[in-house]
């Protein structure tokens, strides 16, 4: 049999999170002059204001106390200087702002900015782009008084509103709200590292599009907290003498009376990606033999219970529609099958019964691979907490379900986050809400099925990962750009077979 191929490489980009980021700045601010990072900050916000808004003759910075703050008075300062009418309203007493920042309000004032305590009239003339620079990394609690009046201005605004690092009153680590106002921004510019908050959870909707300012530091000294993942760099070309036993054999074992369409869905999904075989075992004994979409998928009632050696050469997709009859094929399936990918109720199965992590979790010692892809719902049953716990820290969540379980972990939702024990978590980049429609995550389980099995087994650890990032970005990619209106599942794994 000639060789599987190898799975190709995944862009990724480094994310820092607030401690790390304060340990790159504190490491630059070192080695250089004072003020400097926050020249750079400000210059680096005046450009991308005038890429963004090249004919904005007004333009609005609500700057708050801190050196966010100051990175905002920087910029009006030199926007001023460019010819623009720049305003902004201060909502920190100047005689308290820090060094740097100080030093910003100096050079504002000097470039003939127009600078209030206030909030614009809301009679006034609107600007034609506004900054927030209120509260940057530092913010750890609900955003209150002015401030929050200033973030409550900032949404009402109807021109595009730039964010300077993050947008006011987001954590940038978790992507959650501090508290019922954070500024809604068309776009962000983030300093020094990009943050994992702007990516995951609210992060997406209130950063808009994100734009990264290295300010010339070098954060190679420091661990990322996370990584950014994208679609693979290169696309392996299949060779003349392959045939379909290349390619791997996948089986998917749900659809329960009532649910035999999502497992339907997760095989077509399987036999998209390029799966050499596809076997369904459908839960449901009166479902049909055939699917007539794809008369190309093989139904085998009872597959679970074959040979040791077939379940221990197939990557097996369980859950999908399984209902509660999963329960009874789960443990066979726990104990043999080489790749296992669980979804759905085969993860209510385990989250219900007690006599099912411990064989999920043995998986590991005996070089079983397995990957777990729970929505939130499903990760706070797996985990025995609230679902407002998992989407508070979805990093957190993901990796504490990866050690708990001993499996790589997908955490669906916006920005879906991966985990493995003893990795470094990435986060997603690609997908939209159009993937917010039922069916998405069946298509998703098969597909990563489908990838996962053409990698020839070797060192399992390693390939169960790059396989599942592989998986999940393309995934993401195929609702890109998305639709008028809703994207069907169906249409979803065709837009895949497309790509």
């Amino acid at each position: 049999m000639a060789p599987r191929p190898a799975l190709p490489v995944v862009d990724e980009l480094a994310l820092f999170g607030i401690a790390a980021t304060r340990a790159i700045e504190q490491g630059a601010s070192a080695g250089l002059a004072p003020f400097m990072l926050m020249a750079r900050a400000g210059a680096a916000t005046a450009r991308l204001a005038r890429a963004l808004a090249p004919h904005a003759e007004r333009i609005w910075i609500a700057a708050g106390p801190g050196n966010n703050g100051g990175d905002g008075l920087e910029a009006a300062a030199q926007l001023q200087r460019q010819g623009r009418r720049v305003s902004v309203t201060l909502l920190a007493d100047p005689a308290t702002l820090p060094a740097d920042a100080a030093t910003a309000l100096q050079h504002a004032q000097a470039a003939g900015v127009a600078i209030s305590s206030t909030l614009p009239d809301a009679a006034a003339t609107p600007p034609d782009l506004a900054i927030d620079a209120l509260l940057g990394i530092g913010a750890s609690r609900a955003p209150q008084g002015a401030i929050e009046a200033a973030i409550r201005h900032l949404n009402a605004l109807r021109c595009p509103v730039l964010a300077v690092d993050v947008p006011s009153g987001l954590n940038a680590d978790t992507g959650q709200p501090l508290g019922a106002s954070c500024v809604v921004a068309s776009d962000t510019l983030t300093m020094l590292g990009l943050k994992p908050g702007l990516f995951t959870a609210a992060g997406r909707d209130h950063a808009g599009r994100a734009w990264f300012a290295d300010l010339d530091v070098d954060t190679d000294a420091e661990v990322p907290t996370a990584w950014l993942s994208g679609v693979p760099a290169i696309r392996e070309q299949r060779r003349h003498a392959q045939h379909k036993g290349s390619f791997g054999d996948v089986a998917i074992v749900g659809g329960a009376p009532g649910m035999t369409g999502a497992a339907l869905l997760a095989a077509r999904a399987a036999h998209a990606a390029g799966a050499g075989r596809v076997w369904v075992e459908l839960l449901d004994a009166n479902a049909a033999s055939i699917d007539p979409l794809r008369p190309e998928l093989m139904f085998r009632r009872g597959w679970s219970g074959g040979a040791p050696a077939l379940l221990g050469a197939s990557t097996v997709v369980s859950g999908c529609g399984g209902g509660d009859a999963v329960r009874q094929v789960l443990p066979r399936l726990l104990s043999l099958a080489r790749r296992l990918v669980l979804d759905a109720d085969a993860l209510n199965a385990i989250a219900a019964d007690a006599a099912l992590p411990p064989l999920l979790r043995a998986r590991a010692d005996r070089g079983l691979a397995t990957v777990l892809t729970p929505h939130p719902l499903e990760a706070a049953r797996l985990l025995g907490i609230a679902t407002a716990q998992v989407q508070a820290d979805r990093l957190h969540a993901a990796q504490d379900l990866a050690a708990r379980y001993r499996a790589v972990i997908v955490l669906k939702g916006s920005g879906s986050v991966i985990a493995a024990p003893d990795q470094t978590p990435r986060i997603n980049s690609t997908g939209n809400a159009a993937l917010a429609t039922a069916g998405s995550g069946d298509v998703l389980a098969g597909w990563l099925g489908g990838r996962w099995a053409q990698a020839a087994f070797g060192d399992e650890p390693t390939l169960t990962f790059a396989a599942t990032l592989r998986a999940v970005a393309e995934h993401g990619a195929g609702a890109e750009p998305p639709p008028p209106n809703v994207l069907r599942a169906g249409d979803l794994i065709e837009r895949l077979a497309a790509r």
